[in-house]
């Protein structure tokens, strides 16, 4: 795939009038939470993977002082074309994809980096909206781009990913927590990333069996899912922040080390009862979510797939009925995996409302998940148009020269 894309990049570049040759490319994953969906912006422990859906950018320095960036996945919009003194966080340059590099370029230097060589660049992602964090791996793969032709190659990774999030939070608007942009940019082939959000504490763990015996498989609706910033996820996200705030107030614990004691935990759900009502599903949820963690990382490390499907399933099932973020064509998704043998688990992925489900499938299980939704889902929802992708475990950050793609 990276030499096809590369074949494009090349001819793309030619026609656009973009240098791009002798340059590099760098690819960032999609990535696959296992736990705590949601769990981020609450301080709760992470568990996912990286997948093999990818943003790639070839990019090469320039002269001009200028942004030169095309998407292929927006040929509409054109090549983008800034000044790098114009890009601000006080004036926001534009809608759509382009905002993207504009933030990246701006949130680096309002954080004190010196942004002064251009680039011309190509991007071409093909991460299924909605569900595999697309704007987080763009996000990242841009600020690594420009830091790195600005001279800032030693970067910590959490600097990087705090700096993607920036992008989104403060630049896009839409306020997300660091599970995506930390599952991509530290996840490793075949592992699983561990992340506590409380010291940032991160780890890896081998699956303990045949990881080739199964599959990660994301099962696109073909449904928009609106941008965080005006979603389900914006709304349950002041909810949480709201409950987070009062709790502390109330008891002088976090979410974390309240559900550290269960006498804690039933204390915050009392007296959440009476001030808000509204919240206790939420609590409720993102209790059981997070006491089923430690069992996925542990049967994770022990080979025991099953149970990380088991555990991922019933986390659907607290996000559909507690969490309420789901949405009806996701959980038809979820209702037509759960029919076919060897699905050990399914539920919604991401921000929620559209855009994608996951299941954790037997390899023996993919085919019949396949045919199963090409023939039912289509029938309820005629007007979308669905996609099957089927995943592998994978580094989250790649970077090869160009040339030696194309060699």
């Amino acid at each position: 795939m990276d030499v096809i894309v590369a074949n494009r990049f090349a001819l793309q570049a030619r026609l656009l009038n973009l240098d791009i040759s002798e340059g590099m490319v760098r690819r960032t994953s999609s990535r696959f939470c296992f736990g705590v969906e949601h769990g981020d912006y609450n301080n709760l422990e992470l568990f996912g993977v990286g997948t093999d859906r990818f943003i790639w950018i070839a990019y090469k320095p320039n002269t001009s002082g200028r942004i030169r960036i095309y998407s292929e996945n927006m040929p509409e919009e054109g090549v983008v074309d800034f000044s790098l003194a114009d890009a601000t966080m006080a004036n926001p340059l534009a809608s759509g994809w382009a905002r993207f590099p504009k933030g990246a370029v701006s949130v680096l230097k309002r954080e004190g980096y010196q942004i002064q060589t251009g680039m011309d660049a190509i991007v071409f992602g093909n991460i299924p909206g909605g569900g595999m964090s697309r704007s987080a791996s763009l996000s990242l793969n841009l600020i690594e781009s420009i830091l790195e032709l600005n001279g800032y190659r030693d970067v910590p990774g959490m600097d990087i990913v705090n700096l993607a999030q920036m992008v989104e939070v403060d630049y896009i608007g839409s306020p997300c927590g660091k599970l995506d942009q930390v599952m991509i940019y530290f996840a490793k082939a075949g592992m699983g990333t561990y992340f506590n959000p409380v010291n940032e504490h991160i780890e890896h763990f081998e699956f303990g069996g045949d990881i080739d015996r199964y599959r990660v498989v994301c099962m696109d609706t073909g449904t928009k899912r609106a941008g965080l910033e005006v979603s389900t996820y914006k709304v349950r996200r002041q909810q949480c922040d709201a409950m987070n705030a009062y709790l502390r107030a109330q008891l002088g614990r976090s979410l974390p080390e309240l559900f550290q004691d269960e006498r804690h935990y039933r204390e915050a759900e009392q007296m959440l009862l009476s001030e808000m009502p509204d919240c206790v599903p939420l609590l409720r949820y993102l209790y059981a979510a997070q006491s089923r963690i430690h069992s996925t990382i542990a049967a994770w490390k022990q080979g025991d797939f099953a149970q990380v499907g088991a555990n991922f399933r019933a986390d659907g099932l607290g996000l559909r009925d507690e969490y309420q973020i789901s949405g009806p064509e996701l959980e038809t998704m979820c209702d037509l995996a759960r029919t076919v043998p060897g699905v050990l688990g399914e539920r919604m992925l991401g921000g929620g409302d559209k855009g994608a489900s996951g299941a954790l499938v037997e390899q023996d299980a993919v085919e019949p998940l396949k045919q199963t939704i090409d023939r039912a889902y289509p029938r309820a929802y005629p007007q979308f148009r669905h996609e099957i992708h089927v995943c592998s475990l994978v580094d989250g950050v790649c970077v090869r020269p160009l040339a030696d793609i194309l060699s």
